[in-house]
């Protein structure tokens, strides 16, 4: 199957061309980036694929089956729908758009051509996350009243004033970037609830003055002082669903120097800590006495299980727990706490409370 990568930055090195190397099904045909530099650079670094700068040539090679879409978010939604509507299957990097209007419009081109279009939330494909999702349905955990989110990091800012930090570019800050794992993660273990109402509030203080910032690390930097810094640094979310009700709080850069990345879920017959990208604890009482252990399994790759699970799909037409169908949910999600934190009030989505 002949696939392309449009647009080589980061994540595409990282995770999608790897893992798209590394099955037997696949081949790269193209390396896309509106950067002539990184494209030739990821043909001679893999030594395969042609060297290209606009997406569309892609889209007109009737041998190349998909695409793997690892632009900025302000590209997802108009790459995706051209290249849905040129007959290829997609594989878009998170999260599906800037808004939740872009994701709809990106659902409903699916709907009418129906190719695939899966979204990179990369934690429904991990053996950890899917060991929890078991633990949950099988009621082991009893009842799942109450989810709490932390992603929270010192003084993290990536790329102050680049793609990161302009919201005409990405949509939002930490949220968008970080917080649409963590929100992805509880509703997929939690077999994707109903969002009813949702309260939030977001805050854009520390990377305002670029050029006197001081920060622990910057990953997408060195910052541009005559950049943009207009979106959240910070968030704090409270989320009524059908299942449990979600408190989430997130930062890029806050001052308080003690980090952050777990989810906890908390039941009524037994609790879990999931620290993001790594291993859980269960907590909870039996025979009497208090217990907590830690389950140990040989995890496979995230991203491999991904690729791979997007390929079989093509083929076979299984729909994947990362289909828009199901991830647009958390798309309206974290568009409700934007406009919650913009109106100063509560949104409320749907379903009697």
């Amino acid at each position: 199957m002949k696939i392309a990568i449009i647009g080589c930055g980061a994540i595409a090195n990282a995770a999608h061309i790897p893992s798209y190397l590394k099955n037997p099904e696949v081949e790269i045909k193209y390396f896309c980036d509106i950067r002539p530099e990184r494209a030739k650079a990821a043909a001679e670094k893999y030594g395969c694929g042609a060297a290209v700068t606009d997406y569309r040539d892609v889209l007109a090679d009737g041998e190349v089956t998909a695409v793997s879409i690892c632009t900025p978010n302000n590209a997802h939604a108009s790459i995706a729908i051209d290249a849905m509507r040129a007959g290829k299957h997609v594989l878009c990097e998170k999260p599906a758009a800037r808004t939740y209007a872009e994701a709809l419009e990106m659902q409903k081109v699916q709907h009418e051509t129906g190719k695939t279009l899966v979204i990179g939330v990369v934690n429904r494909f991990n053996d950890n996350v899917n060991l929890i999702k078991k633990y949950i349905d099988s009621g082991k955990l009893g009842d799942v009243y109450r989810v709490y989110a932390s992603f929270r990091a010192h003084r993290s800012i990536p790329g102050l004033g680049g793609a990161f930090t302009t919201k005409a570019i990405a949509g939002g800050g930490t949220l968008i970037d970080w917080g649409v794992h963590y929100l992805d993660i509880v509703m997929y273990c939690c077999s994707d609830p109903e969002v009813r109402t949702v309260s939030g509030e977001t805050f854009c203080k520390l990377g305002r003055d670029i050029k006197n910032y001081v920060y622990k690390d910057m990953w997408a930097g060195p910052p541009d002082h005559s950049g943009i810094y207009d979106v959240d640094d910070s968030v704090t979310a409270f989320i009524r669903t059908s299942g449990p009700v979600i408190t989430v709080n997130g930062a890029w850069a806050e001052n308080i120097g003690v980090e952050e990345q777990y989810i906890d879920f908390i039941g009524d017959k037994a609790g879990i800590r999931l620290i993001y990208g790594q291993d859980f604890t269960v907590y909870t009482a039996e025979h009497g006495a208090l217990a907590a252990y830690k389950p140990e399994i040989k995890s496979r790759d995230s991203f491999q299980n991904e690729i791979d699970a997007f390929i079989r799909c093509i083929r076979t037409g299984e729909k994947l727990a990362s289909h828009i169908d199901t991830v647009i949910i958390t798309a309206q999600m974290m568009q409700a706490i934007y406009d919650s934190a913009e109106q100063r009030r509560e949104i409320v989505l749907g379903g009697a409370l």
